[in-house]
């Protein structure tokens, strides 16, 4: 584990706890709630109802092998702390219901992959987490595939697949909300594959984002978007054929770019320069030439070792 989930004591999850393997909906609910540690692993994929399934305290939620997660369904870590979510098939919940919600919480690793398999891209896609939807509904059918928002803290997302959404990631959920968001919304994206996405990749409000060793591939409309003051680091990342894929003046943010690999990608005036230049952890910069082979070797369920 890299970044922001290192700090405040660092990220555990359910460490310790007993594990629980769950196949339905309904013992799915009953196993992540409470606040003590615990390993829940989801075999298969559970379909679930259109609404949330809360996340408690201490706890991990693991996918065994490579097919197994949640549809029609989303999770919501709310007021909690100390929660990783890994090795997770996500797709297809409707709006209102994001497929992942932090809300409130502290100390989340999310480290799984929510997309189908793309066999004309790279034939086994099944890494950490894939988050998948599908442009062809509505903008508005789907909400986010992993949104932050009311002062939540020391995130880490790395090693996913977000793919075929229209608005993927926002991080701070208005531009009213700067009292409780400022100061707050820490958040490291590495290792990610973003693969025809419309929007937000993430979009960041207020907080303070880094962006390293990523694979940007086909987005649609915009890409990274920093506003209401957020300080964003965007280091070693690819883009290919994304458009804007860095926007800082039209919402009033800040950003950072550097070492990064542009093909048929264009920032569309100028990026506002930021102030954050150095982290409070340590990490390892990939050669930025051989980050799609990488992202598209490791990110994703089923990717995940020691499972």
């Amino acid at each position: 584990m890299y970044g922001y989930a290192t700090l405040n004591g660092g990220t555990v999850g359910g460490a310790g706890g007993p594990t629980t393997t769950v196949t339905n909906l309904a013992d799915l609910r009953a196993a992540v709630i409470g606040t003590t540690p615990k390993i829940v692993q989801i075999s298969g994929i559970i379909v679930g109802d259109g609404e949330v399934v809360d996340v408690g305290n201490y706890t991990t939620v693991v996918g065994i092998g490579s097919n197994s997660g949640l549809t029609g369904s989303g999770f919501r870590v709310k007021k909690s702390k100390n929660v990783i979510l890994r090795n997770l098939q996500l797709s297809l919940s409707p709006a209102p219901t994001d497929l992942i919600e932090l809300q409130t919480s502290t100390n989340i690793w999310v480290d799984v992959s929510a997309s189908r398999p793309r066999q004309a891209i790279c034939s086994n896609s099944l890494k950490h987490n894939t988050f998948t939807s599908d442009l062809t509904h509505d903008k508005d059918y789907y909400d986010g595939q992993l949104d932050m928002n009311h002062g939540t803290d020391f995130v880490t997302v790395s090693w996913n697949i977000f793919q075929q959404h229209y608005k993927c990631s926002l991080v701070g959920g208005s531009d009213n909300t700067g009292d409780e968001d400022s100061g707050h919304l820490r958040v490291t994206y590495h290792h990610n594959h973003f693969y025809e996405i419309n929007s937000r990749t993430p979009s960041l409000r207020f907080g303070t984002g880094h962006i390293y060793n990523s694979h940007f591939e086909n987005v649609l409309t915009s890409g990274m978007d920093s506003r209401d003051g957020a300080q964003m680091l965007i280091e070693s990342n690819q883009f290919t054929n994304v458009y804007d894929p860095i926007e800082t003046v039209l919402n009033g943010g800040y950003a950072i770019q550097q070492n990064n690999i542009f093909t048929n990608s264009t920032i569309i005036g100028a990026v506002a320069a930021g102030n954050l230049t150095s982290l409070p952890y340590s990490y390892v910069l990939d050669p930025v030439a051989n980050i799609p082979a990488i992202v598209l070797a490791g990110a994703g369920a089923g990717k995940v070792t020691g499972l």
